[in-house]
């Protein structure tokens, strides 16, 4: 069972950053392609950003791109999102996110193993 660990939020004011870190148990972690999503108040959850197993392809949410950076070190079984120029419409939970395929995506049911979650707050 792979599980999954964010850490890294925190409160921040707008135009800050903020680094999130995903840990993922289990030894297939380089197999599958990885993903950040995130869930204001009041909202469902969506997509932020994805990469592939090996790093080599990745995929950002139109309000985000730019300004975010997801990566991940597989000797390690890290996952993170840089976040740079942070809004407070930036302001969610942050969830770290794992496929069952090496490729990309950025529908939330091709995901089946999640963390807990780690909360953004950005102020204005």
């Amino acid at each position: 069972q792979v599980q999954l660990v964010e850490s890294g939020g925190g409160l921040v004011q707008a135009g800050g950053s903020l680094r999130l870190s995903c840990a993922a148990s289990g030894r297939t972690f380089s197999s599958y392609a990885m993903g950040w999503f995130r869930q204001a108040p009041g909202k469902g959850r969506e997509f932020v950003a994805t990469i592939s197993w090996n790093g080599g392809t990745t995929y950002y949410a139109g309000s985000v791109k730019g300004r975010f950076t997801i990566s991940r070190d597989n000797a390690r079984n890290m996952v993170y999102l840089q976040m740079d120029s942070l809004k407070a419409e930036d302001t969610a939970v942050y969830y770290c996110a794992r496929r069952t395929s090496y490729d990309i995506s950025v529908r939330t049911t091709d995901y089946v193993s999640w963390g807990q979650g780690t909360q953004v707050t950005v102020s204005s």
